[in-house]
């Protein structure tokens, strides 16, 4: 389990989110030429792992988690960045088979304009689990 896993499964779980951006265009590790838009991109961008000095059953695991809106108009990337955070902020608990799981926005990127003149935002996630040692 990985904290992309994590935000996958709260994505996916979104009702108002799959609505607007069908679950076959939530993507992790890269997006294919030519996507259909809107689309998210879900990416880790760093991992930190507490060490232990006794052995454990677990470890606790922090990674930070970019969610990339692409959509085909600004409006459209506003939109999907308000459900990313609605998706995703503020959940604990157990979560795609983590314990202790907890999900805090970390962060806003610029807007940017992206490929074949599509609109794009990341908004990053500290997300912090319990792992298997």
């Amino acid at each position: 389990m990985t904290g992309v896993d994590i935000v996958g499964e709260l994505l996916h779980a979104d009702e108002p989110l799959i609505a607007a951006i069908p679950a076959r265009q939530i993507k992790a590790g890269a997006l294919p030429d030519g996507v259909v838009l809107p689309t998210l991109l879900v990416r880790m961008t760093s991992n930190v792992e507490r060490q232990m000095l006794k052995r454990g059953a677990t470890v606790r695991t922090i990674e930070r988690i970019s969610v990339t809106v692409r959509a085909a108009s600004y409006r459209g990337q506003v939109a999907a960045m308000k459900l990313v955070v609605k998706a995703c902020a503020g959940r604990t608990g157990r979560i795609a088979g983590a314990d202790n799981v907890s999900v805090l926005t970390a962060g806003r990127g610029p807007d940017l304009r992206g490929p074949g003149n599509s609109f794009e935002q990341t908004q990053d996630f500290r997300v912090s689990f319990d792992a298997p040692a």
